[in-house]
This record gives C-alpha cells, structure tokens and sequence, in this order.
C-alpha cells in the first residue's frame, strides 16, 4: 500500500514519469486486496481495466514501453485474480493468461523496435533535407555584385532563389543555404552532377 500511495504521489509531483503512477496504481490495487478492503472480483475487474487503459496509453505517449509493460503487469494480475473459487474449471487457466501476456509483450516490444528504427532513419524531408540539394534553374539570373534572386525548382517544387553568380534557364544548381523562404545556390559543377 505504502509503495503503491508513494508512487502516486510522486507521479503527481513529478508528471511525466510515468513509471511511479504505473507501478503505484498496480501497487495500490494489489494492497487493496490483500487488505480485503475491496472484493476480489472487482479487484480483479479493476486491475484488467486499468492494464488495458495503460496499453491503449501506449499507444498515445511516448512512454518508451513503461505504460506498456505495466498494462501487462496489471492485466495478468487482474486476470489472475478476477475469479476466485476452487471449483476446477471455473477460473481463468494460467496459461491463457501467459499466453496472452507473452503475446502483448511481443507486440509492444516489436512497436517499440520499429519506432525506433525509424527514429534513427535519416530526414528525407523539411529544412534539413534541403541543404545540398539539387535543382534546376527556371529562369535567368545575371551576374552582379550583389545577391540576385530568381526561381529554380528544387525537389520537385519551384522555390525564390538567391546567388551571386550568373545562372540561367536549365542550369543546375545546389543549395548552400536558406534565408526564411529563398534558399542560396551556387552553380553545380559537371563533376559534382556527374557523381550524383
């Protein structure tokens, strides 16, 4: 009770841990049963809705498993507990609770592997995947002392260009930078176009 109480509290003062709620509301239930200041059942009924509102939670939060693995916790506990009789047959058999247990586990486990293998896949798109793009020129620039602007198509979409050297119509081009809506270029090199 006193683990299940202290976890809550310090989940309260400290939103965004998580683990501390999980493990206080699981804490806290099975210390309500053991004191028998709720009945079994409802124990039981109690623990399985809060397992399952922890995965659904899961799904919502990036929690990096913790809802996950505590929505099991709770769900086989409260599966265990949801019955209590000796008469043979009556209960949930042991191994339909494992067995749906490991089979969650498995599923949460194999989320969390592909969000992270996707975490770690390189930007293909925004601000960052345009630095060193290369695009075409849509349109002449001249040359001159300072920075001219014109139009050049980058990544399939027509962006306001700006370069300190001539450029004209078809010529590549590669971002060197951005300036809020214009990028900077510069003219691409047959080599460099010739290795891309």
């Amino acid at each position: 009770m006193m683990i299940g109480i202290y976890g809550l509290i310090f989940e309260f003062s400290n939103p965004g841990f998580v683990l501390p709620g999980v493990v206080g509301a699981i804490c806290l239930l099975v210390g309500l049963f053991a004191l028998q200041l709720l009945p079994i059942n409802y124990t039981g009924l109690a623990l399985i809705l809060l397992g399952l509102a922890l995965l659904v939670a899961e799904a919502f939060l990036p929690s990096f498993g913790t809802l996950g693995i505590g929505g099991i916790v709770a769900f086989s506990i409260g599966a265990l507990l949801l019955i209590d009789t000796d008469v043979p047959g009556l209960g949930i058999p042991v191994a339909l609770v494992a067995t749906l247990a490991a089979t969650t586990a498995l599923f949460i486990f194999g989320v969390s592997g592909l969000a992270l293998k996707a975490r770690r896949r390189p930007v293909v798109s925004g601000k960052e995947a345009l630095a060193a793009s290369v695009g075409v020129m849509l349109d002449d620039m001249p040359p001159g002392d300072t920075a001219t602007e014109g139009w050049a198509s980058v990544q399939g979409e027509q962006w306001r260009v700006r370069s300190t050297a001539a450029l004209g119509r078809g010529m590549p081009v590669r971002v060197i930078g951005r300036d809020g809506l214009t990028l900077i270029v510069e003219p691409l090199d047959d080599s460099q176009g010739e290795q891309r």
